[in-house]
């Protein structure tokens, strides 16, 4: 499938936008470390209010490491992520100073971490698919994660296979979503419902 015929820009962007995508088709083939360590340094470099950059990353790629993971990440999701060879747990900080007041951004900068890690992942001709479907508090427990941050998502990181088998549910949705239209979430001068 060519992606660039599937979803259209109606402004002019760059390609990139359209053709990273959130495919479950995995292949277990191990990521380069140097890649690996290139999309992290991309979400390095992600806008942070006051720079207090409130984005951690725990990552998976050894087969213990992958297999805790699994333990706390929703049973629909194993089917498809469990050929992925990277898992990341994206963290934020809670707190933005050593006296613990609050980070009202932490959420906010990063996910814009996120994103800049999925683009530049897409760029090494990695795949990226965020998930929101596993168990926070199992996630911090396993992870030895304290009450000063929270677990945003789960990333699974790889190249794609195109000949990866999934269940009939998931290989029905393994189409590239296109997105809404600017007027309906851009709004000048104030928010209209």
């Amino acid at each position: 499938m060519n992606i660039l015929t599937a979803r259209k820009a109606a402004h002019k962007i760059d390609p990139i936008h359209l053709e990273r995508w959130s495919s479950r088709k995995f292949s277990n083939k191990p990521v380069e470390a140097d890649k690996l360590h290139s999309i992290f340094e991309a979400a390095r470099w992600a806008p942070s209010a006051a720079n207090w950059q409130p984005w951690r990353f725990v990552y998976a790629q050894e087969t213990e490491d992958l297999e805790k993971f699994h333990s706390f990440i929703n049973e629909n999701n194993v089917e498809w992520c469990k050929e992925a060879p990277v898992l990341v747990a994206v963290v934020s900080k809670l707190t933005r100073n050593e006296e613990g007041d609050p980070n009202p951004f932490h959420s906010f900068d990063t996910g814009a971490a996120w994103g800049y890690l999925s683009l530049e992942a897409h760029r090494q001709g990695l795949l990226t698919h965020g998930m929101g479907g596993f168990d926070r508090e199992k996630a911090k427990e396993v992870l030895n994660i304290s009450d000063e941050y929270v677990v945003e998502a789960v990333i699974a990181i790889g190249y794609y296979d195109a000949e990866a088998t999934l269940s009939e549910r998931n290989e029905a949705r393994e189409v590239p979503s296109n997105r809404n239209e600017l007027a309906e979430f851009l709004f000048e001068g104030s928010f209209k419902e």
